[in-house]
């Protein structure tokens, strides 16, 4: 849990959310944000939408951090 909190992560995973996020809110509600029928329950998938970039670019980051550890930890 502490690399998911070092500030490099962070940023990385923000700038997933930012790009990726809204990308993929248009295309799961595209049709209903341009007819303006989003209901409530649809603003609230729409936002756990937006969580789901940010979690997975966490969660490669720190994969990716345990495995070059481990590798630099057999190398020595």
């Amino acid at each position: 849990m502490q690399t998911a909190r070092q500030p490099e992560v962070i940023r990385t995973a923000l700038r997933f959310a930012v790009v990726v996020g809204p990308i993929l809110v248009f295309i799961n509600h595209g049709d209903a944000i341009i007819a303006g029928t989003m209901s409530t329950t649809d603003w609230l998938k729409s936002a756990l939408t937006m969580v789901v970039p940010y979690t997975v670019s966490t969660l490669s980051s720190i994969s990716a951090y345990h495995c070059c550890r481990s590798d630099n930890d057999a190398d020595a």
